[in-house]
């Protein structure tokens, strides 16, 4: 029996030096196997985004989770990518196209500093390893909040980039801060990607809008079992009734010595 929703979750950085202001956005490689490897002795199987949209659900494994990773640091990229190999995960990496290979200039205008970005080669590497590249616009703009001109060019310019850097199309699309609108989405189509994802809370259903899927956004300061909590549920503890926090807290402590 196919799954009746599917986890979409979303990291940015992956860092053994996270600076305090970006500690919300950030995990430690630590951190981020602890989570990887729970969801592999969970009985989870990492499945690509595309699957969601190519009419591939009846032929997802009982519990499939889709893995993203913004932004494309340099460091997020290298270690995400070892450690994910090593369960047998593959993930998205959504790159800002406009800035490969250089520095994360949107962040030093709101967390006060900037971080290298993984460059052309590495993005090519990520790919011949079984994992997908997508576009996290030209320079990461919120684009719910710019014009229509703005936003079709972030839209078409930097999957125009990333195609020269990948030789294939670019069919997958993350917003900035998961800003977007009815024109935007619009926009999205006619630009020709076929998933676009935002953040929020909730899993993607089968009947969700493939240009606004949800996404968990996994964060440096919650608890190891409000990821789990997040991960079966969708929702973070402190938005779901305590009972069933609790049933799915003890889950994660099972998972830890039992195969689910």
């Amino acid at each position: 029996m196919p799954p009746r929703s599917v986890p979409i979750l979303t990291y940015h950085q992956i860092s053994e030096r996270i600076p305090p202001s970006y500690r919300k956005y950030a995990l430690t490689p630590g951190e981020f196997r602890r989570q990887i490897a729970w969801l592999a002795s969970a009985g989870y199987v990492s499945v690509p985004l595309a699957s969601l949209a190519d009419g591939s659900w009846d032929r997802l494994p009982p519990r499939p989770v889709v893995i993203t990773v913004d932004d494309g640091f340099q460091s997020a990229v290298a270690h995400a990518a070892q450690i994910l190999g090593d369960h047998g995960f593959t993930a998205t990496f959504y790159a800002v196209a406009g800035e490969v290979g250089g520095q994360s200039s949107w962040t030093r205008r709101r967390r006060g500093g900037s971080w290298p970005l993984a460059d052309a080669a590495a993005l090519r590497a990520l790919e011949r390893a079984g994992h997908a590249c997508g576009s996290h616009t030209l320079t990461h703009p919120a684009l719910g909040h710019v014009t229509p001109a703005e936003v079709e060019r972030e839209l078409r310019e930097s999957r125009h980039r990333l195609e020269d850097i990948l030789g294939h199309e670019v069919r997958h699309l993350a917003y900035p801060f998961g800003s977007f609108n009815l024109v935007v989405q619009r926009l999205a189509a006619d630009a020709g990607y076929e998933t676009a994802c935002t953040i929020g809370p909730g899993h993607a259903t089968r009947d969700a809008d493939r240009l606004a899927l949800p996404r968990l956004v996994v964060k440096g300061d919650q608890s190891f079992l409000d990821f789990v909590v997040q991960v079966r549920t969708g929702h973070r503890m402190l938005e779901v009734r305590p009972s069933v926090a609790l049933r799915h807290a003890a889950a994660s402590l099972l998972a830890a010595f039992l195969p689910f």
